[in-house]
């Protein structure tokens, strides 16, 4: 009874924490954390700094390369993409932010092609909310799928350690087939859904206002236009480099043998070193001044994201940590009958957290705590990804706020919002999928 009043104590702190945003969910988190090792008198583990490193050095180098002009010349390209195929925008936008989420190992990078996804469905007469709502679920459920995530990198880093057969193409050949199926059914789920534009009445109200009026029809949002320095595409050249650089060491573990007969460098420290060093291979390459890297989206938003990290994975794990021996017999068997279970319960506590990399930091060693099959951890992997239930998290803001059309919305009830169908059909199906193939296959 007690372990279980502590754990609502712990989920208490998330929820307040959740309420003052990434930051905050750190502090208060390290409040929590006092009150369990002073008063509730558990032993403090050790801070997450393996996945907060790699977060900052990831965040790093986007960040040099969205200085550079980097992230730019990307969205240029996806631009260009999206309006020669404007039918198609509801399958485009979603694949875009995906595939951008997959390059740069976060979903902070969506910002800039968000309101150009609304302004071509506009222009074809096309439901915004529905190619936008599910670019923004497109952009998260990325995440498990990229080799530069903290998430995908911390589960390689923790399985590895267990099974050496286990490789970043293991996670990934598995994550990826996944999430992309879960992409393609958010998409389909999206061709109809809510009331074409002449029947919408909240359209409707917009075109009969002569502000609102001349903002939809006038407006045209663009990228295209802008000329950009010819260091924007050599810092895409050399930062897709990178990516394969990582993904062939990942691959020939005696790379990362340096001298005979000793274990072979963790991904994690290589994950570190390349996006380090190409970093500076950027900065050097493209002239870029460096005091423009810490003005960026991608710079701010991933360092927000380590520092929530750094309290929310301290706290949560000196929980789990005193509370496993006790109750480790009761939920093994439950979960071992029925795995969803355990994936449901990732699901829900990143609907709290906010973060997937904490997520996972949290919760794999609880499921190798278990024994559960690390062939099922990474199946289900994708659960890690709910914070889409409620409606707070940046992207999704940002989402709402950019559909000048008002048909992208959080609903009076607050959970009968945009986001809520197509985000649910996009995780349960990738975790069906990454189930199958991990498992079954």
């Amino acid at each position: 009874m007690i372990l279980f009043l502590q754990f609502l104590f712990l989920l208490l702190m998330l929820y307040i924490g959740s309420r003052y945003g990434g930051i905050g969910l750190s502090v208060v988190s390290g409040l929590g954390l006092i009150i369990e090792v002073f008063i509730f008198h558990m032993p403090p583990s050790s801070p997450p700094i393996t996945v907060m490193l790699i977060i900052m050095a990831v965040v790093t180098c986007a960040s040099i390369l969205e200085a550079a002009g980097g992230l730019k010349y990307m969205l240029q390209i996806a631009e260009k993409i999206i309006r020669s195929n404007p039918k198609y925008i509801v399958f485009l936008g979603p694949i875009t932010t995906y595939l951008l989420t997959f390059m740069l190992g976060t979903g902070h990078a969506v910002y800039s092609i968000m309101p150009i996804i609304g302004d071509v469905a506009l222009k074809n007469k096309i439901r915004p909310e529905r190619p936008m709502a599910a670019a923004s679920i497109a952009s998260q459920l990325g995440i498990t799928a990229s080799p530069l995530s903290a998430a995908v990198v911390y589960y390689l880093s923790e399985l590895s350690k267990i099974n050496s057969n286990i490789t970043l193409f293991s996670i990934l050949s598995v994550t990826i087939p996944a999430t992309f199926i879960g992409l393609l059914a958010i998409s389909l789920y999206s061709l109809k859904r809510g009331k074409e534009l002449d029947d919408d009445p909240e359209f409707q109200r917009r075109l009969n206002d002569p502000i609102w009026r001349e903002r939809i029809l006038n407006t045209t949002q663009t990228t295209l236009g802008e000329k950009l320095p010819k260091s924007a595409a050599q810092s895409v050249l050399i930062f897709v480099l990178s990516i394969a650089v990582i993904v062939i060491i990942a691959l020939f573990p005696s790379i990362r043998t340096i001298t005979e007969g000793s274990k072979p460098l963790s991904m994690a420290v290589i994950i570190q070193m390349i996006m380090l060093a190409f970093g500076g291979i950027i900065l050097i390459v493209t002239k870029t001044k460096v005091n423009k890297v810490p003005e960026g989206v991608v710079f701010k938003s991933g360092m927000i994201a380590a520092l929530a990290i750094y309290g929310i994975a301290w706290m949560s794990d000196t929980y789990f940590k005193f509370a496993m021996p006790h109750f480790k017999d009761t939920i093994t068997a439950t979960v071992q009958a029925y795995p969803w279970t355990f994936a449901l319960a990732m699901f829900i506590v990143s609907v709290v957290v906010n973060s997937q990399a904490a997520t996972c930091k949290m919760m794999l060693p609880v499921g190798l705590g278990l024994g559960l099959n690390p062939a099922l951890l990474i199946g289900i992997m994708p659960s890690c990804y709910g914070y889409f239930f409620i409606p707070n998290y940046p992207s999704d803001i940002a989402t709402v706020t950019f559909d000048i059309s008002g048909t992208t919305k959080i609903g009076k009830f607050y959970f009968n919002h945009s986001f809520m169908m197509p985000g649910l059909v996009g995780v349960v199906t990738a975790c069906l999928v990454g189930y199958f193939i991990a498992v079954i296959l």
